[in-house]
């Protein structure tokens, strides 16, 4: 019983420590995306935005970088 119950607790930990590297990582790529747009590399700004959509498509800041990739692709309304 003490056994299972510890596995359980290292399951648990394992999924709340890997959810939050997995956040963390979505926003190193949106950062990182975002410093490519202001030095005027759209091409690889899309590339992190493509990358983060795929990887973390649950984060935080996915719609964020949705918004992004729109406003790259020159879609109107869409703000820098």
């Amino acid at each position: 019983m003490m056994r299972r119950l510890m596995l359980i607790a290292l399951a648990t930990f394992t999924f709340f420590v890997g959810a939050s590297c997995s956040e963390r990582r979505a926003e190193e790529l949106f950062d990182t995306a975002r410093l490519e747009e202001r030095q005027n590399n759209p091409n690889h700004a899309r590339q992190l935005y493509l990358e983060l959509l795929k990887k973390y498509p649950d984060s935080a800041v996915a719609a964020e970088a949705q918004k992004r990739l729109q406003a790259l692709s020159g879609n109107p309304g869409d703000q820098p």
